[in-house]
């Protein structure tokens, strides 16, 4: 797992681009999960079948401890 810092009210859209520009470009979608619920659920197996895990688009505002799986296409 790799983080970067964002500021406050960063959408998803914006928080991809900041990784890499490729990932802006081809956004589709990101799920999406906090911190507090993955460690609760141990892995994101576990949580995805407990439905913690959410799907959200280009404008979600990214929330402080928010773990993203970005969705691209190149």
């Amino acid at each position: 797992m790799r983080a970067w810092t964002i500021p406050r009210g960063t959408t998803a859209y914006e928080a991809a681009g900041r990784i890499h520009s490729d990932m802006q470009r081809g956004f589709i979608r990101a799920e999406a999960i906090s911190y507090d619920d993955f460690v609760m659920c141990g892995s994101e197996h576990a949580a995805r079948e407990k439905g913690l895990i959410h799907v959200e688009g280009k404008e979600y505002v990214v929330k402080d401890g928010d773990i993203l799986h970005i969705r691209f296409n190149v």
